[in-house]
């Protein structure tokens, strides 16, 4: 289940701010780090003392206490696992669901290590990405009467998990029905057995476990997925130090497939019931005998009953077929889920980095002006000492050298500064949200010259040949900037990534089409090319030739969208060996619309 990829924007980001900011990053991030914890007033725990982690005793097989009074389950070992990675020592509490989520609020732990998210509870505690997928059931008794939907519960009597997600989801909805709250969800699911309820919610895993463990044979799922629910780590709200140590951990043991590992010991598919061979065989003995016995007759009804099977194989093929497509589609909506989750955090890192830098960069451009005056001034006083009394040391070199550097010293640090700030400002620019995706009149070359600027070292390292060639007078284009932006770093990114190496070029151009009123952006790239039978494949989810590179095949897609959403298209041309062009043609603004 490795649904999460870093994405071309977290990678270009990473890249620039480590070539050309990062004495200056490091020394910021720990001032940041170490104003937030004060701001907040949030212990952190570190290698000083324990994390305390909270957990429900009874919630197999994600927590639960075992038969030696140990805590165990899939949030244990990945807990453990994460403080392995990131060196931190963890202590675990496991009680009541309620007490545990009163103990985070009051700080007699650190962290809940399962927790559903709801939007309500987001305003109480801060959640991790999540490191699984809750599907909560409706299950009943075997001589229930049958249900084939959630509203059908209206009226009936149901038993629910107190404090679970489960429960705040029915009062905030206003269940028209009786509650019976347990404590835990193996008691609602022993309360239905026993018949004192007529329903109860439960998660399907739990339950299915819970289930089996018990023997409670006269019980079934009898509506699956009634809720879907993200299932995650939740701390106090503001303690984004702790929270941040553990989506590392969680990120790290998805790459090196640790977390498959526990998560299939865990939370796999439960295992089939017992069969009673005895009872088959009696049944199949009723059932073969009268066959044996009337085989002559069935002989003339072959033919028919062949056809039914080749009818009913074709309508089985189908349905597997929709659900393998339905199953494909969560699985993509998650990922995007958890991608734009990323985003948004990255978001955030970005502006209060660009903030710290900005306030450094500021003094420097106020200060090296100053500086310079004060050269001009002195820089009389020091010929004339040169010229009456010969060479001098100034700052350790001579002065006949130093006369010729200083000027050129202080011209470089203006220079950098001045660099520095524009480059801070593209990277605020490129990361602020775009929640409403309001449209504006933008030029193409402007937006060009910006996203090259943020893609600078990637591609300084992958070439030595970049040309870039703008048109003059090409009429503006109505869209989003930052979303245009980002179609622009995708398309360089993917040209650098195609050259085998620095000796190939790059070539950029935009240029206007009268005749179909488009402005229009050309990425030539001199690299390996792509096949004939891949190309019409580029834009779709998921589907990328660099796979084993931490390709996901979702930026050419995601800018397909994009491109789209403003009524533009992108074209590809290509030959294997010789390298690959993309067209991207946006409409303008034409004179009636302005």
């Amino acid at each position: 289940m490795d649904h999460y990829r870093i994405v071309a924007h977290r990678f270009v980001m990473q890249r620039m701010l480590a070539s050309v900011l990062w004495p200056a990053i490091t020394m910021v991030v720990l001032a940041v780090c170490a104003a937030g914890a004060g701001a907040a007033n949030l212990p952190v725990p570190g290698a000083d003392r324990e994390i305390v982690v909270g957990g429900d005793r009874d919630y197999p097989p994600y927590e639960f206490i075992d038969q030696n009074g140990q805590p165990t389950g899939f949030n244990v070992e990945l807990t453990r696992a994460i403080a392995e990675v990131m060196g931190m020592k963890v202590e675990f509490r496991l009680s009541g669901w309620s007490e545990m989520r009163s103990a985070l609020q009051s700080g007699r732990v650190d962290v809940l290590e399962g927790m559903s998210f709801s939007e309500e509870r987001a305003r109480e505690v801060d959640f991790s990405l999540p490191h699984a997928m809750v599907n909560h059931a409706v299950f009943a008794r075997r001589d229930s009467p049958p249900i084939n939907s959630f509203a059908e519960l209206a009226g009936k009597s149901v038993a629910v998990h107190r404090a679970g997600i489960m429960h705040d989801l029915l009062v905030r909805e206003g269940f028209k029905g009786r509650l019976e709250l347990t404590p835990t969800p193996a008691d609602a699911l022993r309360l239905l057995a026993a018949g004192r309820t007529d329903y109860a919610i439960v998660a399907i895993v739990p339950g299915m476990y819970i289930i089996r463990e018990l023997k409670l044979t006269n019980l079934f799922p009898a509506v699956r997925n009634v809720a879907t629910h993200r299932y995650g780590y939740a701390v106090k709200k503001g303690n984004a130090e702790l929270l941040s140590r553990f989506n590392e951990g969680l990120a790290i043991l998805r790459k090196t497939g640790q977390y498959d590992l526990i998560y299939n010991k865990w939370l796999g598919v439960l295992e089939p019931e017992h069969v009673d061979w005895r009872s088959i065989a009696k049944y199949g003995a009723v059932v073969v005998v009268p066959l044996v016995l009337l085989l002559g007759g069935f002989a003339l009804w072959s033919r028919t009953l062949h056809r039914q099977v080749a009818l009913r194989t074709a309508d089985l093929t189908r349905e597997v077929s929709e659900r393998k497509h339905a199953e494909e589609e969560l699985r993509r909506n998650q990922q995007q889920l958890v991608q734009a989750d990323k985003l948004a955090a990255l978001g955030v890192l970005v502006s209060g980095v660009a903030h710290e830098i900005n306030n450094p960069t500021g003094l420097i451009l106020l200060d090296v002006p100053i500086l310079k005056r004060a050269h001009n001034d002195t820089e009389r006083i020091l010929e004339e000492h040169y010229a009456g009394h010969g060479d001098f040391t100034l700052g350790g070199l001579p002065y006949s050298e130093m006369r010729e550097e200083i000027p050129r010293i202080l011209d470089e640090m203006q220079d950098g500064a001045k660099r520095i700030k524009r480059i801070v400002n593209d990277l605020k620019d490129f990361a602020r949200r775009d929640d409403l995706g309001d449209k504006e009149t933008i030029d193409l070359n402007t937006v060009v010259r910006t996203a090259l600027r943020l893609v600078e070292p990637t591609v300084r390292k992958a070439t030595n040949r970049l040309q870039v060639d703008y048109a003059e007078d090409i009429p503006p284009v109505r869209g989003n900037n930052q979303r245009i932006e980002q179609v622009v770093i995708n398309l360089v990114l993917n040209a650098c990534q195609a050259l085998p190496d620095s000796e190939r070029g790059i070539f950029i151009a935009t240029s206007c089409n009268r005749a179909t009123t488009s402005a229009i952006l050309t990425v030539r790239d001199e690299g390996v090319g792509i096949t004939a039978e891949n190309l019409s494949r580029l834009t779709d989810p998921f589907f990328t030739t660099k796979r084993e590179s931490g390709g996901t095949g979702l930026g050419l897609s995601v800018s397909d969208g994009i491109i789209k959403e403003h009524g533009g298209r992108l074209f590809f041309d290509s030959t294997p060996g010789s390298g690959t062009t993309v067209t991207l043609a946006l409409p303008v603004i034409t004179e009636e619309e302005t």
